[in-house]
């Protein structure tokens, strides 16, 4: 900063010649000094005025807008901040092909109690007690008089125990609104939607998480916001879910057996049209597990994925039409079925079915050591290859997590007498869905067929296992079964059923057989003529007295529960019955070996 001095001494010298005062000049300086300090003492005071000013008009702007917002949003209660994440309650609903709620959303109240908050602890016990009577008397007196300050009492309360808990008046009790999983539709088809139970929990919510079936298989999707709520859609039919439950549960107790399961499939999608296994339970309170024992004998166990079983003569049809897609043999082709003997094991049927019969009187007739000569015809690894081909080497593909549980028992080595007996239902132990998806596979003209839970109108047709030609053969020879064979309990009239009867002694824990414990399976597609569904009907242990006798094969005892079922759900299906007896189909004969 250049500072002016105030007696400049050019003008000093010059006013001492002029004979005028020095110090005139530097009072004019001080006047002139003071006067410019003055300007900048104004300019700053009105600069810092301005700003104070605008910083008042900013404050009372931003004070009345925050007063106007208060004053036109809706009162509502602080709540506390918090570090967690929000707990997604939202879940959503599954639904049949028709559309029909399987299982939805419940708006309810949790009850807990903050006990500091309480008048009269005990007489509160005394009274939860009498509204929940589940509910221990001692526990809740301990829990409300021994410092806590929180206390769940019930996770879940209908409307009419929370009006009775309003009406203890309390303070202390308090409520938490939340959503429960429903099924209006209680144990019907319980092991298919499997259940949910609450997961992160807090007062004003709680997280609702599958825990088996496919709420547990497609928890994430029920859960995504981004599905806007849309339905799951099952494949089921609720009507016709509930006839064969009805009708499961009445052949099971009839028949006197241990459990029980059917499949109903699309032939063509592979859609699973029903599925029910007993004993069930109803998923609204699903049961805990079994820790011990034989975990089939809980009601949790799905039969029809989970339960793996030798299924007996239902696989003959597999090696008759192995043989037939490579050409060995043909329907009319004759076989020896008297007894086969491997080494140290005999191979023989029940009765006495000739020296020799067709390949189709094979079928008709079941005849193992007949069977067992198609087998060696094809080989072992043939064999392997083409009931991988099947899939029953893996665990199914279907939409439920007890799938991968259902992996098929094999033979450690697959020996030629190993392909023997698993051509005819034994050494190879598989689930009741495994032998529906092979069925429809037979059924449909013979592409793979991959079971699904899920409706869906663009299904994409599997690998070409066998050819047209034979498949259709397959199909006529267990009509034949029907018509003349060990099924013909199953011949039910307009509806042209084609199947076979499986009878499999039961595979003891610790090695061998039971001696008077058989799993009985019927496996058939109907109409014969165009098939367009697969039934699969299993009965764990049954027995029955007819004629003066004890008997568990499944022509006695899974057959005539199976024909029940067709006769009831068929014209549920749409199925018109056709009174016209099929004497071929599709222009291929039926014809029976000669005997000699």
């Amino acid at each position: 900063m250049i500072r002016t001095p105030l007696r400049p001494l050019a003008r000093i010298l010059s006013a001492r010649a002029k004979g005028e005062n020095p110090d005139a000049i530097e009072r004019e300086n001080i006047r002139i000094r003071g006067e410019a300090i003055r300007e900048r003492a104004r300019a700053t005071a009105e600069g810092r005025l301005f700003v104070m000013g605008l910083l008042f008009v900013t404050a009372f702007l931003t004070v009345g807008l925050r007063m106007g917002t208060l004053a036109a949003t809706q009162p509502q209660e602080p709540e506390g901040r918090s570090n967690a994440p929000a707990i997604l309650a939202q879940r959503a609903d599954i639904v049949d092909r028709e559309g029909r709620v399987l299982a939805t959303n419940l708006v309810t109240h949790a009850l807990y109690a903050q006990p500091p908050m309480m008048i009269d602890p005990k007489g509160v016990a005394d009274k939860l007690v009498k509204i929940f009577p589940d509910l221990d008397h001692d526990r809740l007196i301990k829990d409300f008089t021994t410092g806590r300050k929180f206390v769940w009492i019930k996770k879940k309360i209908s409307p009419e125990q929370l009006q009775a808990v309003h009406d203890i008046g309390d303070p202390g009790l308090l409520f938490g609104p939340r959503e429960m999983r429903l099924y209006p539709n209680g144990a019907i088809a319980a092991h298919v939607l499997g259940g949910a139970r609450f997961g992160q929990e807090g007062v004003n919510s709680a997280e609702v998480i599958g825990t088996a079936g496919v709420e547990k298989a497609f928890d994430g999707w029920l859960r995504d916001p981004a599905n806007n709520g849309a339905p799951l859609k099952l494949s089921l039919d609720l009507t016709i879910q509930s006839a064969v439950e009805e009708i499961l549960a009445g052949g099971m107790k009839l028949m006197q057996a241990k459990g029980a399961t059917a499949i109903i499939m699309d032939v063509h999608t592979g859609e699973i049209v029903s599925m029910a296994s007993l004993p069930d339970f109803d998923p609204n309170n699903r049961p805990r597990p079994l820790t011990k024992g034989d975990p089939s004998d809980s009601p949790l166990f799905n039969r029809a994925v989970q339960g793996v079983y030798e299924l007996g003569s239902t696989f003959k049809i597999f090696a008759v039409a192995q043989a037939l897609e490579l050409g060995l043999v043909a329907p009319t082709t004759p076989i020896d079925t008297t007894p086969l003997v491997w080494g140290r094991f005999r191979i023989r049927d029940m009765h006495n079915n000739g020296k020799v019969n067709s390949v189709t009187d094979v079928i008709v007739k079941s005849s193992n050591p007949g069977t067992a000569r198609i087998v060696q015809m094809i080989g072992p690894q043939r064999q392997k290859e083409f009931l991988n081909k099947l899939g029953f080497l893996a665990p199914t593909a279907v939409e439920l997590t007890e799938a991968p549980t259902g992996r098929p028992i094999l033979p450690a080595k697959w020996s030629e007498i190993s392909s023997l007996t698993i051509g005819y239902g034994h050494g190879l132990s598989a689930s009741p869905l495994h032998l529906a998806a092979a069925y429809a596979t037979v059924a449909n003209g013979g592409r793979k067929v991959t079971p699904t839970l899920v409706h869906d109108t663009n299904h994409h047709p599997g690998e070409q296992v066998m050819s047209e030609t034979v498949a259709k053969r397959a199909v006529a020879m267990m009509r034949a079964v029907v018509t003349r064979g060990t099924a013909s309990f199953a011949d039910v009239k307009g509806y042209q059923v084609a199947g076979k009867t499986g009878t499999a002694d039961k595979v003891k824990p610790t090695g061998g057989y039971y001696d008077n414990k058989v799993m009985a399976t019927f496996a058939g597609a109907f109409p014969a003529s165009d098939p367009k569904y697969v039934l699969v009907l299993s009965l764990d242990e049954p027995s029955t007295f007819v004629a003066g006798e004890d008997r568990r094969t499944a022509g006695w005892t899974a057959v005539p529960v199976a024909a029940e079922v067709i006769r009831r759900v068929a014209p549920l299906l749409g199925l018109r019955p056709d009174p016209t007896p099929m004497e071929s189909l599709s222009g291929i004969q039926l014809v029976s070996a000669k005997k000699n």
